[in-house]
């Protein structure tokens, strides 16, 4: 690597972080906001969406693993819907078992 490859590296780094600690401001200064606990929860959940995805995607280098990503992402829906599924398919059965 160049030395102008390393300093554009270290350029995004600080910009990454930089974002980073705009939103951890702007996380605490919504939790002055005394919001409801439905709209509180949803900007909560937002903004630690983007922090992660910034930490994920630049950090741990995960934005030049698309196809890859892309896969992983798919797989783990498709395994959370299942888990979700469960109980719902499974419930009909506890109601017989404890009479």
């Amino acid at each position: 690597m160049s030395h102008e490859d390393i300093d554009h590296h270290v350029r995004i780094y600080m910009r990454v972080f930089a974002a980073l600690v705009v939103l951890t401001i702007v996380t605490v200064g919504v939790s002055y906001l005394h919001l409801a606990p439905g709209p509180a929860l949803a900007l909560g959940l937002t903004i630690a969406l983007i922090k992660g995805s910034l930490v994920a995607c630049y950090f741990m280098h995960l934005i030049s693993e698309k196809k890859m990503l892309l896969w992983v992402m798919a797989i783990s829906l498709v395994f959370f819907f299942f888990e979700l599924l469960i109980p719902m398919v499974t419930e009909g059965n506890n109601l017989h078992m404890g009479a």
